[in-house]
């Protein structure tokens, strides 16, 4: 296919496939709003802009800066510095080589030389957004269908067109679509409901496993972890592509339907929901058109977390996942929210390293909990407001603002 037509076929298909980030959804809450308001015609003079997303701030703003163990935190910062080439990130990286990990005031000091904290906004001026929690969970499944595991994990389908469309505008950097040849058309990639009421993906399951319901939150996750227990083995199943739908959560859905409170509608009560409502479980998963497929990676270190968008094994408590749009993958970030349930403070230096389907806006963070059960009992309660300020490096930004 010649880029022209390649082209031309991006362009269409932006009037009908949703943009989808390198990762997918990453948090079953319920995702900050935006203004839904009808658009009512006014007067230019009367127009107010939006408020800029990352204004200039001190470090002297961040609550908890001088508490909080930025050695926990260097070892991530260390492994962004990997996957970042940009220019602006070049010094900063290099000299963090040379700075002892061990030494908090050394960190410190590294970090109030070489950046500067931009404190993130909504459009609407306010400084407040959600931070909810996704960690990586552990499954029991087989390679081969029998006895409990009915449950099929796919692997990308060959017919799944991603279009990279940042590449051919530079204006819509972050933006994929998915989709689908059908004679000479290009067509949306099947949904959920689609895919489950079909063959389409016959032939490409990658492993079986037990749990239907655990099955859809490991694609909410985005990876996870699989005890064969046939080959008596533990996989790790990476995130490897979407199928191009918008994320839809079903614990809005329950609480549309009065089937839950708000507050019930954490990853458990959903759970808790779906045993209870056998005749009802087809209708709740493919509220969700989003589906997510898996490549199987060996688990050769079981303490490393899986990568994220960035392309880094994400850290237990410092990692994070953004919108790339306004917050670049790489940064630190200082998050100011509280702990799950609580209003017990929950200050840290964290690195935005993920990204997801349900995290939009520049007031918007997923907080990566680890590995295990106890990572996801936190994550699946985790629905905290939360304020940030993103650090950049000094040279980069003159204007007090970034775009």
């Amino acid at each position: 296919m010649s880029v022209q037509r390649f082209s031309l076929l991006a362009s269409a298909m932006l009037f009908f496939l949703s943009a989808c980030s390198t990762q997918p959804p990453v948090s079953e809450a319920p995702p900050v709003q935006t203004d839904a308001k009808p658009v009512v015609e006014q007067p230019a003079t009367t127009e107010i802009p939006p408020h800029p997303a990352l204004q200039l701030a001190s470090f002297a703003d961040l609550p908890g800066w001088k508490e909080d163990r930025l050695v926990e935190a260097w070892p991530a910062f260390l492994a962004s510095c990997q996957a970042l080439r940009s220019a602006e990130w070049r010094e900063p990286c290099a000299v963090a080589r040379e700075v002892d990990g061990g030494d908090e005031a050394a960190i410190r000091l590294f970090f109030e030389s070489f950046f500067e904290p931009h404190k993130a906004f909504n459009p609407d001026g306010s400084d407040q957004g959600l931070v909810t929690g996704y960690y990586e969970p552990m499954l029991r499944g087989a390679r081969k269908r029998g006895g409990p595991f009915q449950t099929p994990l796919y692997a990308e389908p060959p017919d799944l067109l991603t279009i990279d469309v940042g590449s051919l505008y530079p204006e819509l950097r972050n933006l994929r679509l998915r989709g689908r040849l059908v004679g000479t058309k290009v067509v949306p990639y099947l949904s959920r409901a689609e895919m489950m009421q079909s063959d389409a993906l016959r032939g490409h399951e990658l492993l079986w496993v037990d749990d239907p319901i655990e099955a859809f939150f490991l694609q909410v996750q985005g990876s996870g972890r699989v005890y064969l227990v046939d080959t008596k083995e533990t996989v790790r199943l990476a995130y490897a592509n979407q199928n191009g739908h918008p994320y839809r959560s079903i614990g809005r859905y329950l609480v549309e339907k009065g089937e839950l409170t708000l507050d019930q509608a954490s990853a458990q009560g959903i759970k808790a929901w779906y045993l209870a409502n056998p005749n009802r479980r087809d209708e709740l998963l493919n509220v969700n058109p989003s589906y997510v497929f898996f490549r199987e990676e060996k688990l050769a270190d079981p303490i490393p977390g899986p990568k994220g968008a960035l392309g880094v094994p994400l850290t237990s408590e410092r990692s994070i996942a953004v919108d790339p749009r306004v917050i670049p993958l790489g940064a630190p970030v200082f998050l100011a929210t509280t702990r799950p349930n609580t209003n017990q403070p929950l200050r840290r230096l964290v690195l935005a390293q993920d990204t997801g389907g349900a995290i939009r806006g520049a007031v918007r963070a997923d907080f990566f909990w680890g590995f295990g059960k106890q990572a996801g009992e936190l994550a699946g309660r985790m629905k905290q407001r939360g304020v940030m300020w993103v650090l950049l490096p000094k040279d980069r930004s003159t204007s007090g603002t970034v775009q």
